[in-house]
């Protein structure tokens, strides 16, 4: 007879081979990391290293004036081209009335971007109407009927071709993208979309082509970009006469390369510039912050992250320390992902990455607590058995919390751009990278460790054998925080009503990103360092002028708008430090943050919160989703309304600050519902108020935990890095605070009056009092012992 063997060693060898397959996942991630940090660089941006300014003028045409209006309509078709170039945090300003000012970070072929800047992109499709009879004209393009719009133009081959007036024009394209045709052999080439309006052109102009016989010129379609036929092919002989192509698109073939292809794609989806533009100079520019302030935040992100180890050791003991190290991998996993899409970081960017560093500890806090958790409740024997059942309990809230802020991610890279698509790309890498160290590294070594005999002898040096001190007080004292739920709605609407009357009392003091300002560009007899010239514009009162080397010696400082006497006071600060100086540029600049780009953030944003939204009413319930937005709003106008209230401005550094308050406020609330939908399944007839304060105060240690570690990064950076990251470092303290209050007594609260409105009962909440808040389990009255202290009592 066969024995069977034992269900304890088959479930031990099920373990062993899912640890061995989660290492093997672990280390290849972690060496392809490796591999990347140290062939691929990231690109730094501006403020960091400089980069290459492009200078370009826009040019009157026999209908448009190069006002500033037609000159800041170029400003976002060039943002658009520069966003497909895939140049992330470029600055581009309208200079004066008629001049746009290019800087780019890190580009590695500035004449090339010089070129795609510069050319008009005017595409337009024609019907030929034959060989031209006069082949000269074709040299200039000249037109034979002015008042028919008849134009010659030379074709691919050479032979002109008269062409009839435009039929199509950019303005009917809806998008554009390059192509390989494996399939035909035609190479690369490009996809042309057009509107509705213009696909029923397009069928107009190939049907009129199709009259004619085959090998006709007449059979031909011109398509024209800027003055030049790019492509003239035959309408296909299976094209009925008066019929057309129909489906509204058609390609582009050529003998295109993969380069030439994209970047004619790009050209196309970009839209024409509204204005002819002319590159007046292109020159070499220095970091916008000196090397101080980038040492002294380096300093302060180094001392931050120190001090958030230490609190997660302090707390977790050796747990903590494995989380560390799975911290760390986290930041070589972003670091490694950030240089292979090949984004650019900035200052606020790098603070933003470490402070995800501290972030990134909230989903191992989640699984330590819930093992502490099972551990408490004596539901497991050993400690390896807690953290399995650990990370099983906190999984839904780590995913729910995560694919929410992926949600926002997605939509603000899609459908924003400029900075803020920027920030979905680090905020998704982020999130993506954190799931991957806490599910997969951090698993590996905690369960490794767990499993060590010399940990199973004294599971005290685990961290996760004690529940904790900030658990034990709650459940001593037992709290019935949710017994009055309107009196939190009301204290938080009062705090939001205070907060946001800043916004009308007293205004938002915009950055010079959203409202322009004024550039002054020097020559000096002596060459001026940009770092003296900062301290010297602050004492003169300008803390927050932008400085840079420009060109050979020469220095560039952008402030806010200047009357003439503070103009001449910048003047005489400059003067004071390089000798005899002159004024090689005096011009007013437009916001780089433009309305375009505004009004798409906002859409983006908008959108995003409704999908975040819309997902949590799916995995949860609406009133869970509505009440999680809500709280999101409240921090927003409080934060929004206390910068108001102390003059700060409202720039790009806020703007960042801002999008990773909006995550982290919405991941407090998922965690915490979370929580509510699992003693929901567990006890369905206990009132909802109960059941979410039980929530809250089972919740409160890790919300407690996380802020810590996020609060010691702000802290240090707010304390000990430059001004130019003080304003962000406060901007997020803010956010975390107010993110930590809203979460337990503005979104919980509302859930429960939401929830009994919807139900149509009144719970009598303050009935009971103290020792009613302890979870029951099964049909005896006897509490579930959830520390030491009460375990020890209950034998």
């Amino acid at each position: 007879m066969k024995r069977s063997r034992p269900p304890s060693r088959t479930r031990s060898r099920s373990r062993s081979r899912s640890l061995n397959v989660r290492a093997l996942l672990a280390l290849a991630v972690m060496a392809a990391s490796v591999a990347i940090a140290l062939t691929m660089p990231v690109r730094l941006g501006l403020d960091l290293r400089g980069g290459t300014q492009i200078v370009l003028e826009t040019k009157s045409t026999e209908t448009t004036k190069a006002d500033r209006d037609a000159t800041d309509r170029t400003v976002e078709v060039l943002r658009g081209r520069i966003d497909a170039l895939g140049v992330a945090e470029p600055t581009i300003v309208r200079s004066g009335e008629n001049r746009v000012v290019v800087e780019l970070p890190g580009v590695q072929d500035p004449k090339k971007a010089a070129d795609v800047l510069g050319r008009t992109a005017q595409l337009t499709v024609h019907s030929v109407l034959g060989p031209a009879e006069n082949p000269a004209d074709a040299g200039e393009g000249r037109t034979e009927a002015a008042e028919d719009g008849e134009r010659v133009l030379p074709d691919e081959s050479g032979q002109s071709l008269r062409l009839k007036a435009a039929t199509l024009t950019g303005q009917d394209v809806k998008g554009a993208d390059a192509r390989f045709d494996q399939q035909n052999g035609a190479g690369w080439t490009v996809t042309v979309d057009f509107k509705d309006s213009g696909s029923d052109r397009w069928a107009q102009v190939t049907g009129e082509a199709a009259c004619n016989p085959a090998g006709d010129p007449k059979r031909r379609v011109a398509i024209v970009l800027d003055d030049k036929i790019i492509s003239s092919p035959q309408v296909d002989p299976s094209v009925s006469c008066g019929a057309g192509i129909t489906g509204g698109s058609t390609q582009i073939t050529g003998s295109f390369d993969d380069a030439e292809a994209r970047e004619l794609a790009l050209l196309i989806k970009g839209g024409a510039l509204p204005v002819p533009v002319e590159t007046i100079e292109q020159r070499t520019i220095g970091a916008t912050l000196g090397d101080e302030a980038i040492n002294a935040g380096a300093w302060a992100a180094v001392i931050g992250t120190a001090l958030t180890a230490l609190f997660i050791i302090v707390v977790y003991r050796l747990m903590g320390a494995l989380a560390t190290v799975a911290l760390l991998c986290y930041g070589l996993i972003s670091y490694a992902a950030l240089a292979a899409v090949g984004a650019t970081l900035t200052l606020p960017g790098l603070a933003g990455f470490v402070l995800a560093i501290g972030m990134a500890v909230d989903a191992n806090v989640l699984v330590f607590e819930r093992a502490r958790e099972e551990q408490a409740a004596r539901t497991r024997p050993s400690t390896r058995s807690a953290l399995t059942a650990g990370f099983r309990s906190a999984f839904s809230a780590i995913a729910d919390s995560n694919i929410t802020t992926l949600i926002a991610a997605a939509l603000l890279f899609f459908l924003a751009s400029g900075p803020v698509k920027g920030f979905g790309v680090t905020l998704g890498i982020g999130v993506l990278a954190s799931m991957v160290s806490a599910l997969v590294i951090t698993r590996v070594l905690a369960e490794f460790a767990a499993s060590r005999p010399a940990v199973f002898r004294r599971p005290g040096i685990t961290g996760i054998s004690t529940t904790g001190p900030v658990r034990d007080a709650l459940l001593r004292r037992n709290p019935f925080l949710m017994a009055r739920p309107r009196r939190w709605l009301a204290a938080s609407l009062i705090v939001m009503v205070v907060a946001g009357s800043g916004i009308l009392v007293r205004g938002l003091n915009f950055g010079i990103e959203f409202t322009g300002g004024r550039l002054i560009e020097y020559s000096t007899a002596d060459q001026v360092d940009p770092d003296r010239a900062r301290d010297a514009l602050a004492d003169a009162g300008f803390p927050r002028a932008v400085v840079q080397s420009s060109g050979d010696g020469d220095l560039t400082v952008r402030t806010e708008e200047l009357t003439d006497d503070e103009a001449a006071t910048v003047t005489k600060a400059v003067a004071q430090l390089g000798g005899e100086t002159e004024k090689v540029r005096d011009e007013l600049i437009g916001p780089s943050l433009g309305e375009e780009l505004r009004r798409d953030a906002l859409i983006a944003l908008g959108l995003a919160l409704a999908a975040q939204l819309a997902y949590l009413a799916v995995r949860f319930r609406l009133l869970f989703g509505t009440a999680a937005v809500s709280a999101l709003a409240h921090d927003v106008v409080i934060l929004v309304g206390v910068f108001a209230w102390l003059g700060k401005p409202i720039d790009g550094v806020f703007l960042a600050a801002l999008l990773t308050v909006i995550g982290y406020s919405v991941n407090d609330s998922v965690v915490l519902f979370d929580r509510v939908r699992e003693l929901l399944g567990k006890e369905r007839k206990a009132p909802f108020a109960r059941l979410t304060n039980d929530a809250i105060l089972q919740t409160l240690p890790r919300t407690v935990n996380t802020g810590m570690g996020a609060v010691l990064i702000l802290a240090s950076l707010a304390i000990l890095a430059d001004d130019s990251l003080t304003d962000f470092a406060l901007a997020l303290l803010i956010g975390v605070g107010v993110g930590t209050y809203s979460s337990v007594f503005t979104a919980s609260p509302l859930a429960i009056e939401l929830h009994d409105r919807g139900t149509g009962s009144r719970s009598t909440r303050r009935k009971g009092g103290k020792g009613q808040g302890a979870r029951r389990t099964g049909k005896t009255d006897k509490q579930v012992p959830v520390s030491r202290t009460e375990r020890q009592e209950a034998l």
